[in-house]
């Protein structure tokens, strides 16, 4: 009887104990969050996602090249990212051995503790200094490598999730190694898939160091992909750090902006991975 009451009361505690982190947690989350809203919201108008930043000392601006510029460089890790990283992921699922594999699963896990300020000065080195300027591409360039191992290791993993039986009966009907995984494998992981990758997209979203190394900033449009190119997280560093108030408004309106990007990002990716897993249900 004495060991069953021990038993229990430990379980109390650990339960307690963890409720109470969980709640610890969460009110950490919601404070941040509710701070960031309560700032961000009543700074946020029409004139900061169509007008250009102004000099300092004037009120008003807004953010709209950085918005734009934000889009171009994600679009651009996108871009190159993505591809690499799904290939990437097929290789390993389906054609890897053992040795060249499992390297490869290193290096990527590597790759994504890599500190981002690293991997910007890495991007300087191959990219800005090459070319003598900072550019939309360079920045790009930074947030794709590190969109690349998400990108690898998500698309391996759910390949890897799906029955072997279904590779087995399409080559048996006579189908190629290559046409089974692109029509019968890739298609049944699709929304694992694309979840990871969505994901990757919301990781490199607020990253700012790199963009510092490689893009830079602009306090106008950009005309071409060559040229300093404004982003939302760099103009959040400056303007918080200015000793202007309205480019302190500025910086919580933007910091609300790209919370928003991110939390529909990972709506989206819940979405689309809850959405495979109720068809595949059904």
């Amino acid at each position: 009887m004495g060991r069953t009451k021990r038993r229990n009361l430990l379980n109390n505690v650990m339960l307690a104990l963890t409720g109470v982190c969980t709640f610890i947690t969460v009110s950490v989350l919601f404070v941040i969050l509710g701070f960031l809203v309560w700032n961000g919201f009543r700074s946020l108008d029409w004139n900061f996602f169509t007008k250009l930043p102004l000099s300092a000392g004037e009120t008003g601006g807004g953010l709209a090249n950085a918005i734009v510029g934000s889009g171009i460089t994600i679009l651009i890790a996108v871009v190159i990212g993505v591809p690499v990283g799904f290939l990437g992921g097929i290789y390993l699922a389906e054609f890897g051995g053992k040795t060249f594999p499992m390297f490869v699963r290193y290096t990527a896990d590597l790759l994504n503790g890599v500190p981002s300020i690293v991997i910007g000065i890495f991007a300087w080195t191959v990219i800005v200094v090459p070319m003598h300027t900072f550019s939309a591409w360079a920045g790009g360039f930074a947030l794709s490598l590190m969109m690349i191992p998400i990108g690898l290791r998500s698309t391996e993993h759910f390949l890897r999730a799906i029955p072997n039986s279904l590779r087995e009966a399409s080559l048996a009907l006579g189908a190629t190694k290559t046409r089974t995984i692109m029509t019968v494998v890739v298609p049944a992981a699709r929304q694992g898939i694309l979840t990871g990758l969505i994901l990757g997209v919301a990781r490199v979203a607020g990253e700012t160091a790199p963009l510092l190394f490689t893009s830079l900033n602009n306090q106008f449009w950009s005309d071409k992909l060559t040229e300093p190119t404004a982003t939302l997280p760099v103009m959040i560093y400056k303007l918080a750090t200015s000793a202007y108030d309205d480019w302190h408004r500025q910086a919580w309106a933007a910091g609300l902006v790209l919370l928003g990007f991110v939390l529909i990002t990972n709506i989206a990716a819940r979405w689309v991975l809850s959405r495979g897993t109720s068809v595949q249900r059904g």
